[in-house]
């Protein structure tokens, strides 16, 4: 499950250059009220933030990180003031989130720390004031903004003020819903699987060795190629009942075969580190029976029979009730847009839309059903659906009428923008700030730049 990250490689290797360059590049960049910025700081965000991510060098986004850390600055000096603040363990937590995701983008803790050149421990260490700086400057531009709101007259407002050769584009948009029925093995059905994994395991136990029976034997494309092995983790990386097995054996000790959602497994402890364990597995997957298909056929046609049958059927009921997707079931069986995940939006363009589903609701009218159909994921997971189409939007200029809710965003936005912008011209004339001469001439600091600092600058 897991693939080693050509990006995160780039961006340790990048990092660990930056932070052996540190003699020769630190000196103050910039002073800003109680606080500087070195230019260490600066380099490690442009190589970091810029050039690991594929960018020809450019001398001038360094301009943008200047100005990104000249905020962050001001809004923690007056968090600071105002008596806000993030706890040690918000902190923690949100460094650990950082951790997780690079320790799996490299491969395993092993890995990361081989990069980085030092203990994941010691790199949290480095890494936690930085954190917490920014965590607290958010929540300062929260406290901000945090009366900030927009009336259907400042939408109204907003939108007039828009040049109408300036007004965005919306493409072709529909809203989707889905009742979708997973074919489910029967006990019966699954044994075999199951004896396999344990005829695996009994292999082990009679000294066979675990990582080539992983290699050879094991479904998880992931681990398998390296003998099943997962490398370091916590709880959170894992389904639940991978981590409870994993977490209360002892070191060298081999589980019985489990079960998840993915198949049966077994697993080795080869280390604890902490909140942290090293394992290697081995998963059977089990393949779906023909009787199992058209036991969930059975299920779903009934459903479709339901509403050709039965007059004003709500199809967010059935899908509450009826659906086995967990995602959508809650939702009134709506498909989010997956580009736009953060505002729930159910405004899914056609050309985002699954293949699959789009060349079947392409041939729905508005409050349409379709017959059954399945469907086959990029995992190979076959599933049957019914598809709902609640409405559908051509292409268009944005509009008070159709785009109201997306307007006010906009507005909501530009209205928080403004918010930000005004306070710091405010802090600005009140904070002593003196910029680096290497510095003065990127134009989005030239309102930073204070007149004493100038002069004392030449």
């Amino acid at each position: 499950m897991r693939k080693f990250g050509l990006t995160l490689f780039v961006l340790v290797s990048t990092l660990a250059f930056v932070k052996a360059q540190v003699k020769t590049l630190d000196k103050v960049a910039v002073v800003v009220g109680s606080s500087i910025i070195l230019q260490s700081d600066i380099e490690s965000q442009y190589q970091t933030q810029f050039i690991a991510q594929g960018n020809t060098p450019n001398e001038s986004v360094k301009c943008y990180i200047v100005q990104q850390l000249l905020t962050t600055k001001l809004l923690a000096q007056q968090a600071v003031i105002d008596s806000v603040s993030v706890t040690d363990n918000d902190v923690d937590a949100e460094v650990d989130k950082r951790m997780r995701s690079m320790t799996q983008r490299a491969g395993g803790q092993d890995r990361l720390e081989g990069f980085l050149g030092r203990s994941i421990i010691q790199y949290k260490d480095e890494i936690r004031p930085e954190i917490k700086e920014q965590m607290v400057a958010e929540k300062m531009r929260q406290k901000i903004t945090e009366k900030v709101n927009v009336t259907p007259y400042d939408v109204k407002k907003f939108y007039e003020a828009i040049p109408k050769d300036s007004l965005p584009t919306y493409n072709k948009e529909v809203e989707v819903g889905e009742i979708s029925i997973t074919p489910v093995l029967t006990p019966d059905e699954k044994a075999m699987y199951k004896q396999k994994a344990q005829d695996l395991l009994d292999r082990i136990k009679k000294g066979e060795d675990f990582a080539t029976l992983a290699r050879v034997y094991s479904q998880d494309p992931g681990s398998a190629p390296d003998g099943g092995d997962l490398g370091f983790a916590d709880r959170s990386t894992f389904v639940k009942e991978f981590a409870a097995t994993a977490f209360k054996l002892k070191t060298g000790e081999i589980s019985p075969v489990f079960e998840t959602e993915f198949g049966f497994h077994f697993l080795q402890v080869i280390e604890r580190r902490g909140e942290q364990v090293h394992v290697r597995h081995i998963l059977i997957r089990p393949d779906l029976t023909k009787a199992s298909l058209d036991r969930a056929k059975v299920k779903i046609d009934s459903i479709y029979h339901l509403f050709q049958t039965v007059k004003n059927i709500d199809f967010s009921a059935a899908a509450g009730f009826y659906s086995d997707d967990k995602e959508t079931k809650f939702n009134g069986g709506m498909i989010l847009n997956a580009d736009n995940v953060q505002a729930r939006t159910t405004f899914i363009p056609t050309d985002k839309l699954d293949p699959q589903i789009a060349l079947i609701v392409d041939t729905l009218k508005v409050g349409e059903i379709s017959k059954p159909q399945i469907f086959t994921s990029q995992a190979g997971q076959q599933t049957y659906k019914i598809l709902y189409l609640r409405s559908k939007t051509d292409a268009h200029k944005a509009n008070l009428t159709q785009d109201f809710p997306r307007i006010k965003d906009l507005a909501y936005e530009d209205k928080i923008n403004k918010t930000v912008s005004a306070w710091f011209e405010r802090r600005r004339k009140d904070t002593y700030v003196k910029i680096d001469p290497q510095y003065l001439g990127c134009p989005q600091l030239k309102t930073w730049i204070t007149p004493l600092a100038t002069a004392q600058t030449k």
